[in-house]
Parts: structure tokens; C-alpha cells; sequence
């Protein structure tokens, strides 16, 4: 996939999705952009800003969403246009893809949403390359129906993200085959290693996570091979508004990043041949 000025998956080096969870304001989500832009420039690693201008699936009523459609986009155009970097934001409804498409590089899908047929074709239908989350509660095998309705509309370039799966109540868990399974599919796979390691619900009225996890879900990943990282950070997790408990503090990113390229190296030198159609088995 050409995304600007990079060539995504095809056993390229793998590119990184970051940012805070939702933009907190516009001060704040500029001044990650920029710190993400520095540790990312300095290791040449391609790099799509992402943060949502509507968290439209939170927990409670009463938890903070962000600053909207509207002036999100606007928030998130000043992030492109100055700071020359992609950016991302998931798109929760049909009616909001058209003005999404007019601002983001990449659609992505919430992963609660990745059955919604119309949401998928609409941001498909943009062209845009879109990202698909796959649900907490879909078998790896399954998302290749998400997969078929985005190319439906004759869009290819498509990325599907392994995000963790429902383990009992509030509680998620990875399935490192779901990675060569995805990959069956066809498109560039992503790890979420920071929602994998979120607790849904597991505070009450907000999901609460077990952070310390991040690095150890992320150099599993990469030893398994993917073709990008999806990561939350933050300057300060403890007051971030939203997913503060399963995001990384940002001052760790350049050293794991670091040591992330050198194992994403040996892996794809390593090149193990891809599973055929079906040779993972049903449970897939």
C-alpha cells in the first residue's frame, strides 16, 4: 500500500499508529504530534498521528468525548498542515465519513463497529485507506466479511488490527496466532498493544488497563511480525481523559521503538513462509 511518501506492509519495516486517546484540546494534541514527529523523524519510522475528535463509545454518560466532529477535524487539519504528518481518527458514523475523508489520511473503524456494513462501505467508498479494529468478540477468520464489504466498493487499500479478545469480564487477552491468521486476509496487519492491554469497564464507570504489559504485547508482536504498531500514548497518562490506564507514557516511546526495529529486522529476516488458506484451522 503507498500511504505518502511510504510503501505499507509488503514486508516493509513496520510504520506506527500513535497518539492520545482523544484530543484532550488543541494545544495538547499539537504538542504530542510534535513530540511523536521528533522520536519517529529521528528513528525513520513512517508515523500517522491519531486522535478522536468523538469517542463515542465510553462507558459512562459522564466521561469526556472530545471536542467534536467539527472542530476535531479542524484540530486535526492544523496537525497535518503544519507538522507534515497523516493523521487518523475513527469515524463512528456513516453521516461523518464524508467530512473525515475531506481531513484524514486513514478511516479507521472502531473495533465495537467493524460489523456496521454501511459505516464500512461509506469510509471504503472515499478511497481512503481505512482501518479496520477487529471486534473483542470476532475470531480472527471472521473479520475477512469487514474485509469483503470494504472491497466491495473496489477499495484496496485496507489495514485490519488485532486489538485483543474478550476473556471472561472485564478482562481481554491476545491470541498471537490471530496475527499470521489476519494476515491471511490478504492486507497489512496491525497490533494494538495498548488496548490489549485495557480492562473494559474495569473501574466502574471507565475501563481501567495494566500499562506495565505494553512493551512485553509489543516485542511479542513484532517477533511474530506485523506490519504496523498501533500505540496510545500520552504525556501523563494519570490525567489523560480518556484510556489513561492502558496508554504508554510518552518518554518510553523512543528507547522501545529502538529496540522494536531491531527485532522487527531479525524477524523479517527470519521470513517465515506465510499460512495458506485454511491450513490455521476453523478455530481461526
Amino acid at each position: 500500500m503507498d500511504f505518502r511518501k511510504w510503501r505499507l506492509g509488503a514486508r516493509q519495516p513496520f510504520f506506527l499508529i500513535a497518539g492520545p486517546c482523544v484530543i484532550e484540546s488543541e494545544e495538547h494534541a499539537l504538542g504530542v504530534a510534535a513530540r511523536l514527529r521528533e522520536i519517529t523523524s529521528a528513528l525513520d519510522v513512517p508515523f500517522i498521528f491519531k486522535a478522536s475528535y468523538d469517542k463515542a463509545n465510553r462507558t459512562s454518560i459522564r466521561s469526556f468525548r472530545g471536542p467534536g466532529l467539527d472542530r476535531g477535524l479542524e484540530i486535526l487539519a492544523r496537525i497535518r498542515r503544519e507538522l507534515g504528518v497523516a493523521v487518523t481518527s475513527d469515524v463512528h458514523e456513516a453521516g461523518h465519513v464524508g467530512p473525515a475523508a475531506e481531513v484524514l489520511d486513514l478511516l479507521q473503524i472502531p473495533a465495537f463497529l467493524c460489523r456496521q456494513t454501511d459505516l464500512i462501505v461509506a469510509a471504503a467508498a472515499t478511497g481512503r485507506p481505512v482501518n479496520i479494529k477487529k471486534g473483542q468478540f470476532l475470531a480472527p477468520g471472521d473479520l475477512v466479511h469487514a474485509v469483503e464489504k470494504a472491497r466491495s466498493t473496489g477499495n484496496r487499500d485496507l489495514l485490519v488490527t488485532e486489538r485483543g479478545t474478550s476473556f471472561g469480564y472485564n478482562n481481554l487477552v491476545v491470541d498471537f496466532r490471530s496475527l499470521p491468521r489476519l494476515r491471511q486476509l490478504g492486507v497489512p496487519v496491525v497490533f494494538d498493544a495498548t488496548h490489549s492491554v485495557q480492562l473494559p469497564g474495569g473501574a466502574g464507570g471507565s475501563s481501567s488497563g495494566e500499562s506495565g504489559f505494553i512493551p512485553y504485547l509489543a516485542r511479542a508482536a513484532v517477533a511474530v511480525g506485523i506490519d504496523g504498531l498501533f500505540m496510545e500514548v500520552h504525556p501523563d497518562p494519570k490525567r489523560a481523559l480518556s484510556d489513561g490506564a492502558n496508554a504508554l507514557q510518552i518518554d518510553l516511546l523512543k528507547d522501545m521503538l529502538t529496540h522494536l526495529r531491531r527485532l522487527d529486522a531479525l524477524t523479517r529476516e527470519a521470513n517465515p513462509a506465510p499460512l495458506k488458506p485454511g491450513e490455521a484451522g476453523r478455530a481461526g
